[in-house]
């Protein structure tokens, strides 16, 4: 009965916690969508500040992995096509990889390390400063200030992350691919290209965005909820990168099943 306890109370909390996250996005997005058309400003300086930081400043980290991600997956497929006297499928191999599953996940993980914990540092430091409690003193909302920009600037910028990691991950390929494959670069960067169909290159820009609205939600939520005392600070910034990791692999689970049973490629 204790271990029956135990787990209804952990599916209680989780369940807690989801509707926690799905008020707060629906929030943010409120905020971000419908509110402007109905006089209230969109921060739109805050979010391109935001863009910057999340998008921009991300760009060198992201296409060094995913440059050396794409190389690997060469080597990888590499070594089992050659048995089969298959060198040449080693471009679709990489570039159906790179666009349905790594691309967007790599970007995930990135962004998380990066601007994900810093969403939950920076409102978690306002919090236990009661910087919060000013902005609704103030009748400031915090969700409006603090957390719709940076819902605007992740939808936007983890899909344009994404795209410039496939090509990342497929010029990384083309490295092994000329060196080892008899490709060329113009074929097999036209071979990757062909491989592609516009349902590889969706799925993987949908999940983008569900990435970026779970990160920004699980970031902001664990700012928001943070206890009194710096220690609080950095715990909610772990807890904070511990469940969006784990939240992007169940989404990134889902809308593979998903796309997985409404059609074959």
């Amino acid at each position: 009965m204790e271990i029956v306890s135990q787990i209804a109370g952990s599916t209680l909390d989780g369940l807690d916690y989801i509707g926690s996250l799905a008020s707060l996005g629906a929030r943010a997005a409120y905020d971000t969508l419908v509110a402007p058309f109905h006089g209230k400003p969109l921060r739109l300086q805050r979010a391109i500040s935001q863009a910057m930081d999340v998008g921009v400043r991300a760009l060198p980290i992201l296409s060094l992995i995913t440059f050396f991600i794409g190389l690997i997956l060469a080597l990888q497929a590499a070594y089992e096509l050659r048995q089969f006297g298959a060198m040449s499928a080693v471009a679709t191999a990489v570039a159906v990889s790179m666009s349905r599953e790594l691309g967007p996940l790599i970007t995930a993980i990135v962004v998380i390390g990066r601007s994900g914990s810093a969403f939950a540092a920076e409102i978690g430091t306002m919090k236990v400063s009661e910087e919060i409690d000013a902005l609704e003193t103030m009748a400031i909302s915090p969700v409006s200030f603090l957390v719709a920009p940076k819902f605007l600037a992740m939808m936007v910028m983890v899909p344009c992350l994404t795209i410039w990691a496939n090509a990342m991950g497929i010029l990384g390929g083309s490295l092994f691919g000329v060196a080892q494959a008899d490709f060329t670069f113009v074929r097999y960067v036209r071979a990757s290209i062909d491989s592609l169909l516009l349902r590889d290159v969706t799925s993987g820009l949908v999940k983008s965005v569900m990435f970026g609205i779970t990160i920004t939600a699980v970031g902001c939520l664990e700012g928001l909820s943070t206890g009194a005392g710096a220690e609080q600070v950095g715990r909610s910034t772990t807890r904070a990168v511990v469940m969006s990791i784990f939240l992007v692999v169940v989404v990134d689970l889902f809308f593979t099943t998903l796309f997985f049973f409404s059609g074959s490629r």
